[in-house]
């Protein structure tokens, strides 16, 4: 199956036009190759109501089942991307930027510094990825080959695992 991706930069210096992306246009190739239909692209500034604007519309309006963004995920006062989309999200799902920043760690001590978020809202996986061009690309690469696997859970394509949902049952009873 193909799934409809958006990639949306968050940048203030983007925004103003006063510095070009390369982050964004970056994740869009990598989607495109690896088969996503990439529908959307939205470049907002570090504001959190238009962050948040924007992922409840790819996910509640758009129905795109990946949302990418990039930028916003460090120290700087402005930095407000995750907790923009830890507000929008119904459920987090830890273990993808768990994995970003491992992954990161290997390369370079400072990927401990991400705080990138990631999780669900309805039928949309939305995550959080750095704002460097190469950093966006790696923490991509590290997770790109699970998602699609989580995607056909989330849209209902297939089961979780192949596991019978009546075992679950008995493990949290």
């Amino acid at each position: 199956m193909s799934y409809t991706a958006c990639v949306i930069t968050v940048s203030d210096k983007g925004y103003a036009r006063q510095r070009t992306d390369t982050s964004g246009p970056k994740l869009v190739s990598m989607l495109e190759a690896a088969g996503y239909d990439v529908v959307r692209t939205a470049l907002v500034p570090d504001d959190r109501d238009m962050i948040q604007t924007e992922l409840l519309y790819c996910a509640d309006e758009a129905h795109i089942h990946l949302v990418l963004t990039t930028g916003g995920t460090g120290f700087s006062p402005r930095d407000i991307t995750p907790e923009a989309t830890r507000a929008v999200l119904e459920r987090e799902t830890p273990g993808i930027p768990e994995y970003m920043r491992y992954v990161s760690m290997q390369i370079t001590p400072r990927g401990m510094l991400s705080r990138s978020a990631a999780g669900l809202r309805g039928q949309t996986l939305i995550i959080n990825l750095p704002g460097s061009e190469k950093a966006a690309a790696e923490n991509l690469t590290a997770v790109l080959p699970s998602l699609s696997h989580g995607l056909a859970i989330l849209t209902g394509a297939e089961s979780n695992c192949g596991g019978d949902s009546s075992r679950e049952a008995h493990h949290h009873g």
